[in-house]
């Protein structure tokens, strides 16, 4: 093997640049040539491919965001997408690939190798952190902080204004983000896709606060909750308490952005080494991960059907802690 391929796909996520410095540094070692395939599978179906060395990583480790830009491609998904891209894969002389992405991104994979042979590792890029197969994606930890930050500044002014706050996360199919960034700020109440909403029992938890004198509330919501986002709940809230003060702030794309955390750097760099060392061993169609601080890979059909389940004694907690 002396060339393979490396892309971003699907949604960004701090770390993406440190994975991708790691899968070309790593590739170098083994005197292998890396070639950067610009915004996903569509840069992969256009040929917007080129040589990359080792310099072109230097300086990236803590920047957000991806080099190699990334994008969703549905021409991918056709038949003759997939010919196209096969086409440049062979143009190139590229002979592997390591795919950085998330769910969509695999689920692609899947595809694709069901018509053409080509070894391929993934790396799990998505700060949902909705993949089996490892406990942590790259950008999950950057995004939980992000958004433990806005929401302390939150606090802060409802505190001020005895207000109750209404915060939406991203999480379209999971509420990993809601949950761990409302566990570590003390938030009242969370709601997540994984766990359905009853809306009446959220509401007389609220009067209940109110009874007790409790001026300040903070609900934390993913945007995929059953229920609905900030919106649907702040419609909910204010029917049923009209003189109460409440505010809805969604965060939206600002958990996607920003330095990576020192764990997203880490993580990012050991699956990236991981990725190309597992080509080196003959290894395709597998995602690197990592589990309970143990390498490993898992297929890629098990990676895209399989979600973690949110612990129930966390979601007890919840309502413990915010007593």
């Amino acid at each position: 093997m002396k060339n393979i391929g490396v892309l971003t796909s699907g949604g960004d996520g701090p770390g993406m640049n440190a994975a991708i410095r790691a899968v070309v540094r790593t590739a170098a070692y083994h005197g292998i040539d890396v070639y950067g395939i610009r915004r996903g599978y569509q840069g992969m179906i256009e040929g917007d491919i080129y040589k990359m060395q080792t310099t072109d990583v230097s300086n990236t480790i803590q920047r957000g965001g991806t080099i190699l830009k990334t994008a969703r491609s549905k021409e991918f998904m056709t038949a003759a997408g997939m010919q196209k891209a096969y086409e440049q894969l062979k143009k190139h002389g590229i002979e592997a690939l390591v795919l950085i992405g998330g769910d969509g991104t695999f689920r692609g994979a899947v595809e694709f190798f069901k018509h053409y042979t080509i070894p391929a590792i993934g790396v799990p890029g998505t700060i949902d952190k909705d993949l089996a197969g490892t406990d942590f994606t790259i950008g999950f930890d950057t995004a939980v902080n992000t958004a433990v930050q806005a929401i302390d500044k939150i606090r802060d002014t409802a505190e001020a204004h005895d207000r109750l706050f209404i915060i939406e996360v991203m999480g379209r199919d999971a509420g990993y983000i809601a949950l761990h960034s409302g566990l570590a700020s003390g938030a009242e109440d969370i709601l997540i896709p994984e766990m359905k909403t009853n809306m009446d029992e959220v509401l007389q938890r609220i009067d209940n606060d109110e009874h007790r004198k409790k001026t300040v509330h903070i609900l934390v919501v993913a945007e995929g909750d059953d229920f609905g986002g900030a919106k649907e709940v702040y419609d909910a809230v204010t029917k049923r308490f009209p003189n109460k003060d409440v505010r809805s702030t969604v965060l939206g794309h600002i958990q996607r952005g920003g330095s990576p955390t020192c764990a997203d750097r880490i993580l990012a760099s050991r699956l990236g080494h991981a990725a190309v060392e597992a080509l080196c061993d003959g290894k395709t169609q597998v995602m690197a991960g990592i589990v309970n601080g143990e390498l490993v890979y898992t297929p890629f059909e098990q990676c895209v059907k399989e979600n973690g389940v949110i612990s129930r004694d966390m979601a007890e907690m919840i309502r413990v802690l915010a007593v």
